[in-house]
């Protein structure tokens, strides 16, 4: 393990241990908190795709955060910060070569500021305020999340049609959630329509805005109800619209819409599904469809392990290449509280990353996670 990464891990572990320490004993709640993730997939393309092959690829983050109530200053109010670090190898961009992204950690070799934000709640209302993930509270399905395939986190119709911030370059925003009842929420937020990319800004810690720039302006409505009775349901309805300038001063605007479902359906089993459209005239990848199916605890003996079979369909127009699918399975062993280890196949029909025409791929993962 090189130098920088034991520093983060040493670093982490100290700063943990010496800020738990400083608690609320009326609540024994820490004002500071401190963990960090990492997540580590060995990927091998047993056939098709770009060309046969095995790579390792790595993601650690180190989190940290402050509550202003638990320090006994006023209440309602967080900040957050979070650094990754993305290391090893890239499996779409030299083996697979597919659209959606077979890992949704694969990233290069960089080191960077993830998230650092301050929310404030005020009755009924949050509002956030700093660099943020819009993925890490948009269009965002609970079940999708057990998935390796990037476009199980984020709509690759969002993804690739427009500057987003999400995994790894994250930009500034302002973000608004109300809370109007136990049944529906409404959230709209405003972000930095071209953050500058690593090239740019390495490490994510310089940031401008001006007239340029532009706005991603994103507003969803969420419905938490349940289609059957007696268990959960979340259904979210979203809208999003992009315009900046471009390099030739030709003013650039782009908008779609999405739709995200996670309906239980029995205490083990459930079912998700996310819909992306964009205009045509405007999008080559103009509409994604996913549909899922998970189930929890299905070996008695282990009631936390998860399984799961999903499908994604990114429908690509005016391409050679064409529209790409994406077919995985995936069983999350969870070893303990901390630790879980998940062997995961897919494959992917047409993989449409590049402007060759490439045959079917078949791709084998075995993935760790660790989580303190």
């Amino acid at each position: 393990m090189k130098k920088r990464y034991r520093f983060l891990f040493l670093g982490a572990l100290l700063s943990f241990n010496l800020l738990q320490a400083q608690v609320d004993s009326s609540k024994n709640v820490p004002p500071f908190t401190v963990g960090f993730s990492y997540v580590g997939d060995v990927v091998s393309n047993f056939s098709g795709g770009i060309k046969k092959g095995t790579t390792y690829l790595g993601l650690l983050n180190v989190r940290a955060g402050f509550d202003t109530e638990a320090a006994k200053w006023w209440k309602g109010g967080q900040l957050f910060a979070n650094v990754g670090n993305t290391h090893g190898g890239q499996p779409s961009a030299h083996l697979v070569g597919d659209f959606q992204g077979v890992s949704n950690i694969e990233a290069g070799n960089l080191t960077f500021l993830y998230e650092l934000w301050y929310k404030q709640t005020i009755g009924k209302v949050d509002v956030t305020l700093g660099l943020q993930d819009l993925n890490a509270d948009f269009a965002t399905s609970e079940y999708g999340g057990l998935f390796t395939n990037s476009s199980f986190g984020i709509h690759s119709s969002i993804a690739d049609n427009v500057s987003s911030p999400i995994f790894p370059l994250t930009a500034l925003g302002v973000n608004i959630s109300w809370r109007i009842s136990d049944t529906f929420l409404w959230e709209s937020a405003i972000f930095d329509g071209t953050p500058d990319d690593f090239e740019v800004n390495p490490y994510n810690i310089h940031w401008k805005l001006n007239m340029n720039q532009g706005f991603l302006a994103v507003t969803e409505f969420q419905i938490h109800r349940s289609l059957i009775s007696g268990k959960q349901g979340h259904y979210k309805f979203g809208a999003y619209f992009h315009e900046h300038d471009d390099t030739i001063d030709a003013e650039q605007k782009n908008r779609g819409f999405y739709f995200v479902g996670d309906q239980q359906l029995s205490d083990k089993w459930a079912v998700f599904s996310q819909i992306g459209l964009s205009p045509k005239s405007l999008n080559n990848h103009n509409h994604y469809y996913s549909l899922g199916l998970n189930a929890k605890g299905l070996i008695s003996a282990r009631p936390d392990d998860q399984f799961g079979i999903a499908i994604a369909y990114a429908g690509v127009d005016h391409s050679l290449v064409g529209s790409e699918t994406a077919v995985e399975l995936t069983y999350q062993l969870e070893l303990n509280k901390h630790v879980y280890l998940r062997p995961d196949i897919q494959y992917v029909i047409n993989p449409a990353g590049t402007e060759t025409k490439l045959k079917n791929a078949l791709v084998g993962f075995l993935r760790l996670g660790v989580n303190f």
